[in-house]
């Protein structure tokens, strides 16, 4: 019986992420070519590690018939929307790693309003939400850690590399 609808669902959050990073190398690729400098390049493969290890645990530990706990799954999507949000919001400006353009606005419109931060408090978010929709609550124990600490790295990397335009 495998795969089951959990393992759908996670494989169509893989196919989410590979979207993503597409899209986040087309800007990555535009901005270093218009005279972006990069930050925190050495931290940036842990992201991969974590996240693809989180995929993994979720597809292998999960039971094909699992049942999915449905509130959890409608967070996930509205977290989903809320990712896409900031992905509009920074428009050509949003990539998956920290990619300062001098003469470049700082984004303080979308989400971007009330936090600084938004799209890290999503990752953090889903993390969590995705294995209890899956029944899974050691991976989102497990997962999270990892993610906060890597987390809490790149803020202060980003806010230092954007500190002289604030």
């Amino acid at each position: 019986m495998w795969p089951g609808l959990p393992q759908w669902i996670v494989l169509a959050v893989a196919a989410l992420r590979v979207a993503e990073l597409i899209h986040a190398r087309r800007n990555s690729a535009r901005l270093l070519a218009a005279g972006g400098q990069e930050h925190g390049a050495a931290h940036y493969p842990l992201f991969f590690v974590i996240q693809g290890a989180w995929l993994i645990a979720l597809v292998a530990l999960t039971p094909a018939d699992a049942a999915v706990a449905w509130p959890w799954l409608a967070i996930f999507v509205a977290l989903q929307a809320a990712r896409l949000w900031v992905i509009a919001s920074l428009g050509r400006f949003w990539t998956t790693r920290i990619i300062t353009l001098a003469d470049a606005p700082v984004v303080d419109t979308g989400p971007y309003r009330w936090m600084r931060h938004p799209n890290y408090a999503i990752v953090a978010a889903e993390i969590a939400v995705l294995p209890l929709a899956l029944g899974q609550w050691p991976i989102a124990v497990a997962a999270l850690a990892p993610t906060l600490a890597l987390l809490g790295h790149r803020i202060r990397v980003e806010n230092t590399a954007l500190a002289d335009r604030r």
